[in-house]
């Protein structure tokens, strides 16, 4: 009888014993990530923006000569700027941010930022095939908070756009690697001193930065203050965009007395290149642009000045591809937006070469800072994708997308003056389908893109050899279609078509109209784009202004 009691309690034994196995194994599986921290002591640690982004760098940020902290770029257009560039005319490496760019030529303790020179410790260098930038030198280019803590090889930096908050330590505190009271303690903070407060957790938890930039968890924090606000950008024009170009060819029209309704914005012909200027612009803004200047202020309207290249193929490729030329030409584009107090510019570079297509968007990337810092605004004119190589595929769309304020489709000529085949100027089913590859396939933002549309049409003309076209304004139309000939509504392009035979010739009109444009505005709301922009200010009847007031509200 002992023997089987004894032999029950040791199964009775054996089986607490597993019991409390299993139970110490599973507090074990559940605390371990509490203790296992993923750090490599011998590694600088770099935290931005509360970010422990260690492990993302591709190369380790080093600390030179006068304790100036190096980056590398491959990192810097990760975190700071995707369209750094290396220069390997001038043998420097350029970076833009909202309102700057900066030009550091290499192995020289200098920098040009805004095209003006600043002294700097530390140099841009090469090392081991990859090119380093002075980062902790550049905290007025990247507005930015940086700072070195040698003790804990921590580099810790913030971006001053950002929202800080910081608490104080209610006690002598330690710092948790995770939300609980049984996880490692990475940090103390006495009582009194200052956090980073991160973000509140659930359970009382607080996540935090300790001076010594070190990022964990607590629940004894104090007195939490904002340090500083987000700073969010405001646009210049609340509501959807509504802009006229008004082009002229010598001096600005006197348009003294008169109101357009429904529009906030106005694109005059102020600026072109000059021909083989390397960067000179002819800036047509006289007394009486002047003038007109002031009947737009008057009226509300934010005048964007339009800069021409003048399909100028040769001279715009020698100056996109010169940094220098690039740079003497945004100085003289900001000094005119200065000088006559501007609201912004609109850049209308056309018949650039496919070659040159990453070049013109450096010119643009290194335009918008500086036209940002004094609050002026960059829209830049673009075609339909998928055309031919000077007129279509010389644009990056989505890098113009992105770094412009606005991008401009010149939603037209989609049969044009070349075309030898008779078509209508913007047909709503071929704009809505460059629309979509806009949104979808470029990638550029829908609140971004203004859509052009035509105050004009063509007239085609069909001999039965050779088909030709001639521009009509829309004020016009009337007078090119013979009384009696019938319009005829095209559900697909939604605009109406006239066809008639006079001497032998065939005749065809694509007409555009308020109800044209009217459907044109139906593809603005629908694809919640930034507005309209109309070509050009004299084509049109004015009954048009009354469609686009109303569409525009």
């Amino acid at each position: 009888m002992r023997s089987k009691k004894k032999e029950k309690s040791n199964i009775f034994m054996k089986i607490a014993v597993v019991t409390l196995f299993i139970m110490a194994v599973a507090v074990v599986i559940n605390l371990a990530p509490n203790f296992v921290i993923n750090s490599n002591k011998n590694k600088m640690s770099v935290i931005i923006n509360n970010n422990d982004v260690t492990d993302s760098m591709k190369y380790e940020p080093y600390v030179g000569e006068y304790d100036v902290v190096y980056m590398a770029t491959k990192d810097i257009a990760n975190f700071f700027d995707q369209d750094i560039f290396y220069d390997n005319v001038y043998d420097q490496i350029i970076t833009t941010t909202d309102t700057k760019v900066a030009a550091l030529p290499l192995e020289k303790s200098q920098m040009y930022v805004n095209s003006s020179e600043v002294k700097i410790f530390g140099t841009a260098t090469k090392k081991d095939e990859t090119f380093y930038l002075p980062f902790s030198e550049m905290k007025d280019v990247y507005n930015i908070e940086i700072s070195y803590i040698k003790d804990t090889n921590t580099l810790v930096i913030d971006s001053l756009n950002r929202e800080q908050k910081k608490g104080n330590a209610s006690g002598d505190i330690s710092i948790k690697y995770k939300p609980t009271i049984f996880s490692k303690s990475l940090d103390s903070v006495k009582r009194g001193n200052s956090m980073v407060v991160i973000e509140e957790k659930d359970g009382g938890w607080y996540k935090v930065r300790t001076n010594n930039g070190i990022i964990g968890y607590t629940k004894d924090v104090t007195n939490i203050y904002t340090v500083r606000e987000n700073m969010e950008e405001k646009k210049q024009v609340d509501g959807k965009i509504s802009l006229v170009w008004d082009y002229f060819v010598y001096t600005a029209p006197d348009r003294s007395g008169t109101k357009i309704d429904g529009i906030n914005v106005i694109s005059p012909a102020f600026i072109e290149m000059v021909k083989l200027g390397q960067g000179d612009i002819d800036n047509k803004i006289d007394a009486d642009g002047i003038s007109y200047i002031k009947w737009a202020n008057s009226n509300n309207y934010k005048v964007w000045a339009m800069v021409s290249n003048n399909g100028y193929q040769e001279t715009t490729s020698e100056i996109l591809n010169d940094y220098k030329l690039r740079e003497k030409m945004i100085n003289n584009l900001v000094n005119v937006a200065l000088q006559y107090n501007l609201d912004g510019i609109n850049l209308d570079f056309e018949n650039v070469k496919k070659a040159d297509k990453d070049m013109l968007s450096r010119f643009v990337i290194e335009l918008a800072p500086r036209l940002r810092e004094y609050g002026k605004v960059l829209s830049v004119d673009v075609t339909a994708p998928d055309g031919s190589e000077d007129w279509s595929e010389c644009y990056d769309r989505n890098t113009i997308g992105r770094v412009a304020d606005y991008i401009v489709f010149m939603g037209y000529d989609q049969y044009g003056s070349s075309s030898s085949k008779a078509g209508t100027t913007a047909g709503a089913d071929w704009v809505e389908v460059a629309l979509e590859k806009f949104v979808n396939r470029e990638e550029v933002p829908a609140d971004k893109i203004i859509l052009g549309m035509p105050f004009y049409t063509r007239v085609w003309e069909d001999d039965g050899e050779e088909v030709t076209s001639f521009v009509i304004y829309m004020s016009s139309v009337d007078k090119y279609v013979p009384s009696g000939v019938q319009k005829q509504w095209d559900e697909d392009l939604k605009q109406y078509y006239v066809e008639y035979s006079k001497d032998g010739i065939k005749y065809n009109i694509w007409i555009e109209d308020e109800k044209s444009i009217n459907a044109k505005f139906d593809l603005m709301d629908k694809y919640k784009l930034a507005g309209a922009a109309y070509w050009q200010k004299g084509f049109e009847p004015d009954s048009i202004w009354n469609t686009i007031k109303a569409r525009t509200k």
